[in-house]
């Protein structure tokens, strides 16, 4: 095993490396530019967090949130938490065509209790778009999205973040579908019983005979099946397996930062053939491999100076706890991590896989904080910019923006409305795909 110490040197080198790479403002003809781009295809981000953060900051009560106004000095519950990252002025600042809403829950909610939370999490999803009927409106087709985006509002689609919330029943997942959900992430940051986690150790080498017969009903379907979060091993096996093209809804590419949540040249090539598209997050521990290794670090000394009920050097003392992890931090400062960094996995996938292959995938409010430039939904334009200083033609920028999304969304519905209609799928009865893990 690798070890995750990182020297004050090294940090050092990373502060100096980063601030050269803070993307450059745009010239006005580079703005003229993106205008033109987002005006003709709409800017879809696959990944965004606020449906639970209204859950927990406001008891999933919309009331008590106004999205009409700024949102950034929302007041968290967390004592280090930050204010939102998402509303509708900033929406609109952002140019945002779609967004997929993730209906996440805990993986500690478990067996029928995740499926009502998940229906309750979709529930709010689209009781918030009909709070704002000038602004968002539900989308679940890809022409339903250019519709919206034509009409002046932003598509609103649900994703379903981690296989858990089906409680190992293709049923729940035929009626999710039924009710909105357009994709479903394999896993979350454990494993199912059907499929490996990439931030938990495997257990089954990638998908069970279950998770294969997942990925044939979301084929089936039409329903898009995302590999965020999902062990290599399950990549392969879901690339292996699906009749349709799938995505990564909030990913990186794991050369430049060797985080296991990131995808692998390996695996981008097999994406490639596949057709799919990977949706690069902006969480800063998959954006930095300094970053990932500095978190790593920090952990390690706040467990070595206080961890109930085992031990730690100031275990009882929380008082000289927090003053010795905070020393630590002043000697070892957190490595930046900025927009450019972001744009640098969105070249490397884009190099590997093909200009067809990449697109957005925020993270926004899923995430404790932000790479600099990119603090809020606001900010899809400056990222485009930064991409077009570096050289991106139009083509290759509009597909980024979300025409590689909206390709992929009509190959999906295509293969389910093939696989629907086919002389095989109808042999196959709803009882042969119904199984147990």
């Amino acid at each position: 095993m690798k070890s995750m110490l990182i020297s004050s040197v090294a940090v050092a080198l990373s502060l100096v490396v980063a601030s050269a790479a803070v993307a450059e403002p745009p010239d006005p003809k580079i703005a003229a530019r993106i205008d033109r781009i987002l005006a003709e295809t709409p800017l879809i981000d696959g990944h965004n967090d606020l449906p639970w953060e209204i859950r927990i900051r406001f008891a999933s009560k919309l009331e008590g949130l106004d999205l009409k106004s700024d949102t950034s000095k929302v007041p968290s519950p967390e004592e280090d938490g930050v204010g939102l990252m998402t509303d509708i002025p900033r929406m609109r600042a952002g140019r945002m065509g779609a967004q997929f809403w993730s209906v996440w829950i805990p993986s500690s909610i478990v067996g029928p209790a995740a499926v009502q939370t998940t229906l309750e999490q979709m529930d709010l999803v689209k009781r918030l778009v009909e709070r704002y009927p000038a602004d968002l409106e539900m989308a679940y087709t890809a022409d339903d999205i250019v519709r919206i985006h034509k009409a002046g509002r932003i598509a609103s689609l649900i994703g379903i973040e981690g296989g858990n919330q089906i409680n190992e029943s293709l049923a729940s997942l035929r009626m999710m579908y039924a009710a909105g959900a357009r994709y479903m992430t394999l896993t979350h940051t454990i494993n199912t019983r059907w499929a490996d986690s990439a931030t938990a150790n495997p257990e089954h080498g990638g998908l069970t005979p279950f998770g294969r017969q997942v990925v044939a009903e979301m084929n089936r379907l039409g329903m898009l099946v995302d590999l965020s979060h999902v062990s290599e091993g399950t990549m392969k096996s879901v690339l292996a397996t699906t009749r349709a093209p799938v995505i990564f809804s909030h990913s990186g590419s794991r050369a430049i930062s060797n985080h296991p949540r990131n995808v692998s040249n390996e695996v981008l090539a097999l994406v490639a053939k596949n057709h799919g598209v990977v949706m690069v997050d902006f969480a800063p521990i998959y954006v930095s491999e300094a970053r990932f290794r500095w978190e790593a670090d920090r952990s390690a000394e706040a467990a070595r100076f206080n961890s109930p009920p085992y031990g730690g050097l100031y275990i009882g003392q929380p008082d000289k706890a927090k003053a010795a992890l905070a020393a630590w931090e002043k000697a070892h400062p957190m490595p930046p991590v900025t927009l450019a960094m972001v744009a640098d996995h969105v070249e490397h996938i884009a190099k590997v896989c093909g200009a067809d292959c990449v697109g957005i995938g925020s993270d926004f409010d899923g995430i404790p904080n932000t790479p600099e430039g990119l603090e809020g939904v606001d900010k899809y334009p400056a990222l485009l910019a930064e991409l077009a200083r570096r050289g991106w033609s139009d083509e290759a920028l509009s597909k980024l923006a979300g025409g590689n999304v909206l390709r992929v969304m009509r190959q999906v519905e295509s293969v389910g409305k093939t696989l629907r209609t086919s002389t095989a799928a109808s042999a196959a009865t709803l009882a042969d795909l119904d199984g147990s893990p």
